[in-house]
């Protein structure tokens, strides 16, 4: 416990200085935890890190990431724009099958591609959400990290029933909904007395509040499916005492497209 205390307090004194100044260097640091977070999953199916997927895989993620504005800069028209890249590293995947001998098979590119998506997009919601509003993506923060919170307090207090025991034994309904609730009502506070979200009436802010913390939990238990499909505890070994990015991003990739999506940042 004291190992994971001492690397949350380190890991939030280094990523929220550059979460609140955003910008060029937020930028930066995602596109390399996205790296990162590729190089959990080149590790869970036992690829090398230092391969021809690995470096197209790399590239595809950061390609993926970077927000519109940046390929807004460049000189139109131009084949360079994310849709035609995304689509070239996959045919590269695809294209390696052949040229190895099926020693990258179609289900390790169809893996990598997957991968790809869920943590390019994930994490390109992310920036998104930062720069378009800045109190809708604090509203996200706060539902990510209360109903984790909560979800562990109340469910080692007071769980009885396992939610999905297959996939992640530890969580409980009542630690589910107790999570949920919490962070429920804390986030409905912060909306009305921020105003930040005035198009929506104070309903739709209650069912978007409920959707976005069902959904951290859905990403969580993506996350721990993921995991236990491969049979490790944790997707990597950055942060001691709470495993890796994927460990520790598993809801936001989630809710921070859907907060973009359904126009809490508008």
């Amino acid at each position: 416990m004291r190992t994971r205390i001492i690397t949350a307090i380190v890991a939030l004194a280094i990523f929220v200085p550059f979460v609140v100044y955003g910008g060029i260097p937020l930028t930066i640091l995602i596109s390399l935890l996205g790296v990162i977070a590729v190089g959990e999953l080149l590790f869970m199916k036992k690829r090398l890190l230092v391969s021809f997927e690995a470096l197209v895989s790399f590239v595809a993620v950061v390609v993926t990431i970077l927000p519109n504005s940046f390929w807004r800069l460049l000189p139109a028209p131009t084949f360079l724009n994310p849709r035609t890249l995304i689509y070239l590293f996959i045919f590269l995947l695809l294209l390696t099958t052949v040229l190895s001998n099926n020693k990258l098979s179609f289900d390790d590119a169809g893996a990598l591609s997957l991968g790809v998506l869920y943590i390019g997009f994930g994490f390109h919601f992310f920036l998104q959400a930062r720069a378009e509003n800045w109190m809708a993506f604090v509203f996200g923060l706060i539902i990510v990290w209360l109903t984790d919170s909560f979800a562990y307090i109340i469910g080692r207090k007071l769980g009885r029933h396992k939610l999905i025991p297959k996939i992640s034994p530890n969580k409980t309904w009542e630690g589910s909904i107790g999570g949920t609730a919490v962070a429920t009502i804390v986030a409905i506070i912060f909306a009305e007395s921020t105003h930040f979200a005035t198009h929506f009436s104070l309903f739709e802010i209650v069912l978007a509040t409920l959707i976005l913390s069902i959904a951290g939990q859905f990403g969580d238990l993506i996350e721990s499916a993921l995991k236990r499909y491969f049979g490790v505890k944790d997707s990597g070994t950055l942060l001691p005492g709470h495993g890796g990015i994927l460990d520790r991003f598993d809801s936001m990739l989630i809710v921070m497209p859907i907060i973009v999506l359904i126009g809490l940042t508008a």
